[in-house]
């Protein structure tokens, strides 16, 4: 504990917690201070002004990162037939029916997406006790259950990520790691906001983009200064 409390310490001295600043100055200052020995996260908090106790102004998507999130995403593919073979060329980890689901109930494998083909999903239902509360329950809207399986697969591995507001109308998101250069998270922060401002629901009313929050894993968070952002 000391040592964090050090370490916090030291970053604090090189930021000022109450200054917004833009996004250049954010992505430098939480690179520079990043003092851990191993690569952090890149993390972003959006305050949206929406009422998430009103399911018409619930949030839900995905995107596509131009770079990615910077870690391998291990797939599970619930399929049949063909498409078995041309979820494993595509290069999805995990491939089956009832067997699948049998072995993420008795071993607990661990994968970061889940693609589903429409008629798989008698099976994932099964599942959804396990992969609703991890966020991985395959959604037709999200492009994880569809009949091009391989389009699916690649999407999810050339960092695809989804995102929802949280109770108190927030949407976290993972948009890098500390060793992407500057101007590679600058593109996946821009994608990842416009995607955002394209689901913004037609109830929402007054600021839609209340606060923006980037922050590292062991860093602390800066507040971003909207006035330059295209909102």
């Amino acid at each position: 504990m000391i040592k964090i409390f050090k370490r916090i310490k030291k970053i604090k001295k090189n930021i000022d917690l109450t200054k917004l600043y833009n996004i250049d100055e954010s992505i430098k200052l939480l690179k520079n201070s990043s003092k851990v020995n191993f690569i952090e996260s890149i993390d972003i908090a959006i305050n949206l002004g929406i009422n998430p106790k009103k399911s018409d102004q619930n949030i839900r998507g995905t995107t596509i990162l131009p770079h990615g999130v910077g870690r391998t995403i291990k797939v599970a593919v619930f399929t049949q037939g063909e498409n078995i073979e041309i979820a494993k060329k595509s290069g999805a980890e995990y491939v089956g029916m009832e067997d699948l689901s049998e072995k993420i109930k008795k071993e607990g494998i661990i994968f970061d997406a889940v693609i589903a083909s429409p008629d798989a999903m008698k099976i994932v239902t099964q599942l959804g006790h396990i992969l609703g509360p991890r966020g991985l329950m395959p959604n037709p809207k999200l492009g994880t259950v569809s009949t091009n399986i391989s389009e699916a697969v690649k999407n999810a591995k050339t960092g695809q990520i989804f995102y929802r507001n949280d109770k108190n109308g927030i949407i976290h998101a993972t948009i890098g790691r500390i060793n992407f250069h500057e101007n590679q998270i600058k593109d996946n922060f821009n994608t990842f906001l416009e995607s955002i401002k394209k689901v913004k629901p037609p109830q929402s009313k007054g600021i839609y983009i209340k606060k923006i929050v980037l922050s590292s894993t062991m860093g602390v968070g800066l507040t971003l200064d909207q006035s330059n952002l295209s909102l």
